[in-house]
């Protein structure tokens, strides 16, 4: 009856050891800090830059004007050893992703990879008298300035059509 005995103590001090076990894990869990939402993002001041690449760039470049604090500009490059490459990314009032992207690469190229991979629709649409053409099927939907020399302008990103019209309305070309 010993051996019995023994087995008894030793199953019921592995159960009590788990419950245990148990409630630290739970008392650990409910004083750790659990973020539910996503993180910030900094908002960034791109004045600097767009001067330096509006004197350095050989087109105008673009940049917006007039657009709600409720937009939020988040990352901003001008590599001029690179096809005059400008980059001006906001995030919006809803939090998704809006990109100016300019660049002297050749046209074809460089839609595709500001687009990340959209293609070209049949669809125009006309913005403060220019027309942009709309590209979707990529990670991004986009709008790309038409009769443009020298140089490529796209407007994309995730926030659907209309945002990228919002920005398109507020872009200024110096």
């Amino acid at each position: 009856m010993a051996g019995s005995n023994g087995k008894q103590k030793t199953a019921r001090d592995m159960i009590l050891s788990l419950g245990l076990i148990m409630i630290a894990a739970w008392v650990l869990y409910l004083f750790i800090p659990h973020e539910d939402r996503a993180p910030d993002v900094k908002r960034v001041d791109y004045r600097v830059e767009l001067l330096t690449a509006r004197r350095a760039a050989s087109y105008p470049v673009a940049a917006p004007e007039g657009l709600p604090d409720t937009w939020k500009a988040t990352s901003v490059r001008f590599k001029g050893d690179d096809f005059d490459a400008w980059h001006l990314g906001f995030q919006d009032p809803d939090g998704e992703y809006v990109a100016i992207e300019q660049s002297t690469q050749r046209r074809s190229q460089f839609i595709d990879e500001a687009s990340q991979g959209s293609t070209e629709t049949e669809v125009t649409e006309r913005i403060d008298g220019r027309t942009w053409t709309r590209y979707t099927g990529g990670r991004y939907d986009a709008l790309v300035l038409e009769d443009t020399k020298g140089s490529t302008t796209v407007v994309a990103g995730t926030g659907g059509f209309g945002r990228l019209s919002t920005m398109v309305g507020a872009l200024k070309l110096a």
